[in-house]
């Protein structure tokens, strides 16, 4: 009996024993949890910015993605639209005018490499009228008029626009009390020019008309009466692809990156 208590014991030591010895080699390192973000691994270039300098960015990003085999992808329109994926994957951010992009970097501290940012090429304001331009708009001056409805977009890159250029000839007033309707996007300035046939004037960067030929006409002005704000890009902080976006930022101001933005407008 003691004999076979014995051998029992034994037995069950060496099975303890042999399975302590596997549990010890085995890998104890805990699965991550943590899904890899595919937006940051697909090898994408995200750039992000307001409306304005879709058409020319776009248009260049399917060229450089032609020539680099390097994909660009290209989201715009008001901030609030994109502003949320962009902190988890943008690369680049671009500006509708310098004071945009700054106010882009007050907001969101950090997310902007200010060390990368670059001026790619300017852009006038004119007034965009009516197909026909029936009000016969020909100057500044013309929407003092009676009678002339003026949308106002008091923001989104035009922000003092009008006023900066009304000023220069003491049209101040009389712009400001024809002013019909303002609104804070250039993507509800376009829906509601659509919308309401009322509204007679829009002064705006004239690249504006190259998206809109189909309801507008441009009143280009002197020269001297031109107002020219900039386009500003940068690199964010959290890209992962910082050689292949700065690739792209580099195409961009090159000579035919330039003959992309002066076909929709830029100088």
């Amino acid at each position: 009996m003691k004999k076979t208590v014995f051998l029992s014991a034994l037995l069950l030591f060496v099975i303890t024993a042999v399975g302590l010895s596997a549990y010890a080699k085995m890998n104890h390192n805990p699965v991550s949890q943590v899904t890899p973000n595919s937006s940051k691994s697909d090898h994408v270039i995200r750039v992000y910015g307001p409306g304005g300098p879709l058409g020319p960015i776009k248009e260049a990003s399917e060229r450089f993605s032609a020539k680099t085999g390097i994909k660009v992808e290209v989201t715009a329109g008001p901030e609030g639209n994109w502003i949320g994926q962009a902190k988890q994957d943008a690369d680049i951010i671009f500006g509708g005018s310098e004071y945009m992009l700054q106010d882009f970097v007050f907001n969101h501290p950090e997310m902007i490499d200010t060390k990368s940012r670059k001026e790619l090429y300017p852009r006038a304001a004119g007034i965009l009228v009516r197909k026909g331009n029936p009000k016969k708009i020909e100057s500044l001056k013309d929407l003092t008029k009676n009678g002339v409805k003026i949308l106002d977009v008091n923001g989104a890159g035009q922000l003092g626009l009008w006023e900066d250029m009304a000023g220069r000839q003491g049209l101040i007033e009389g712009i400001a009390q024809n002013i019909s309707l303002s609104v804070r996007s250039s993507a509800e300035g376009i829906e509601r020019w659509k919308s309401n046939s009322s509204l007679d004037a829009w002064i705006t960067y004239e690249s504006w008309h190259y998206r809109l030929q189909d309801v507008t006409d441009l009143v280009e002005l002197p020269e001297e009466e031109k107002l020219y704000r900039g386009t500003p890009i940068a690199l964010t902080n959290i890209t992962d692809q910082k050689k292949e976006a700065q690739q792209f930022i580099d195409y961009l101001k090159t000579e035919e990156g330039h003959q992309i933005f002066q076909k929709w407008g830029w100088k």
